[in-house]
């Protein structure tokens, strides 16, 4: 029996893949250790590198969000819905940014979309309650 090894066999190795596992790592370490300032420096540094990682933008927007920063935090929590358009969590934290700010509309349109998927989620009905 002949073995057959050749162009097709292996992967196409990516020399930044490397450099995006350890900046990812350290991100996570980072967050992990709440050091919020370098995380976010760091986890800015890898979406320019994998603009894609729905994890990392959901996780920079709680970092903006916990920071007070809600229209920036919306802005990571909007990238995040386009891979996931019903990521609860990340509906979630979109919810109650507009809610800070005093965007109500937006917020019960979140609520809603999260009521398609999760009709029993206590966070959107304690939510939609202090929004009537």
């Amino acid at each position: 029996m002949t073995l057959l090894v050749g162009l097709f066999s292996r992967a196409p190795k990516d020399p930044q893949q490397k450099k995006n596992v350890e900046k990812l790592k350290e991100f996570k370490k980072l967050v992990k250790d709440k050091k919020y300032e370098q995380a976010i420096k760091s986890g800015t540094e890898y979406l320019h590198k994998v603009p894609n990682n729905h994890d990392v933008l959901f996780t920079m927007g709680g970092i903006y969000y916990m920071k007070n920063k809600y229209k920036t935090a919306l802005s990571y929590f909007d990238k995040a819905l386009e891979i996931g358009s019903y990521d609860v969590d990340v509906l979630l934290l979109k919810a109650y940014s507009h809610q800070k700010l005093s965007e109500k509309k937006k917020a019960i349109e979140c609520c809603e979309k999260i009521k398609e998927v999760d009709p029993k989620n206590k966070s959107v009905t304690e939510l939609l309650s202090e929004l009537s």
